[in-house]
């Protein structure tokens, strides 16, 4: 793999996430897989459209070119076998995305080659592969499906929420055990406690990384948290961030608000959020990924 990826940072993208797959996937849980493999091989010379994830990709591979390096990897990771996947290369290659590196991994989840690509953000449309994703510890989100795009900008811009996303999921739990209240008198006594990390302050942290080689002035990424923490218990988030050295562009405590209006005005081209709640009344306004994390995301016991 030549020289590595470990000064990158690198987004593992399921095919179904980039490109728009709907009618082979249809057809696959229609007729089974060899009707959908026959299916693909006969369509591969159609290009795909672009799917929920692709300007998000769009504009991480652009900063490569902002830069004059390659800062940025993303890799195509599929369920499917590489014969099947030849008509995503081809849409690859039609859009002329810096996309060279794949993983084909015939129908078993690619959880276990993350680690070995370096990876900091996996996106797929399969649950199933991010919940394993997440549990190996890496950032990982379920895109839903037809997600809202705003105008086209060169700008990048993600929204992230903050417990069980940027944050672990303990002051949640607290929350869902005793009620605001509790909460917020644990947030009080805990305000000058660090909050323990989650799955995605890796990737911010990269992403971070990214936006200190750019002049401040010019920078084009540009980050938000949206949260429905409120006073008091914003301080430890405050905190915590700076105790991290990593610097959010824009911060919302909405205190139960909808987030909706916000996201909208922020232009987000991908939020994250662990509540399917939340994820399904954004993704009527940006795309959206959700993070199967956490206490709000635990399979109920049989």
């Amino acid at each position: 793999m030549g020289n590595g990826l470990s000064d990158k940072l690198v987004l593992a993208i399921s095919s179904r996430a980039l490109f728009d797959l709907s009618d082979s996937h249809r057809v696959y849980e229609a007729e089974g897989i060899e009707a959908y493999r026959q299916y693909q091989i006969e369509h591969e010379e159609e290009i795909l459209s672009s799917g929920d994830a692709f300007p998000l990709v769009e504009k991480l591979l652009n900063l490569n070119s902002a830069l004059g390096q390659p800062r940025v990897e993303v890799i195509l990771v599929s369920r499917n076998s590489a014969d099947t996947g030849l008509r995503a290369f081809n849409s690859i290659q039609h859009y002329n995305l810096g996309i060279s590196r794949a993983a084909f991994v015939g129908g078993r989840s690619p959880e276990p080659y993350l680690a070995a690509f370096g990876c900091h953000l996996f996106l797929s449309t399969h649950a199933e592969d991010v919940r394993r994703a997440l549990q190996a510890g890496f950032a990982a989100a379920s895109i839903l499906s037809g997600g809202a795009r705003r105008a086209d900008s060169s700008e990048l811009r993600i929204a992230f929420d903050g417990d069980a996303v940027l944050f672990s999921d303990d002051s949640e739990r607290v929350y869902q055990r005793g009620g605001l209240a509790a909460f917020q008198a644990h947030e009080r006594k805990s305000a000058r406690e660090p909050l323990v990390g989650g799955p995605f302050k890796p990737f911010l942290a990269a992403l971070n990384r990214l936006q200190q080689e750019f002049p401040e002035a010019s920078c084009p990424i540009r980050t938000a948290l949206v949260t429905a923490r409120s006073a008091p218990a914003h301080e430890r988030v405050i905190r915590t961030l700076r105790e991290w050295d990593i610097r959010l562009d824009e911060s919302f405590f909405l205190g139960g608000l909808e987030k909706s209006a916000i996201l909208e005005t922020f232009g987000a081209d991908m939020f994250f959020d662990d509540q399917a709640g939340h994820c399904e009344k954004a993704s009527g306004v940006v795309a959206t990924g959700h993070v199967l994390h956490g206490v709000s995301n635990e399979m109920p016991e049989a």
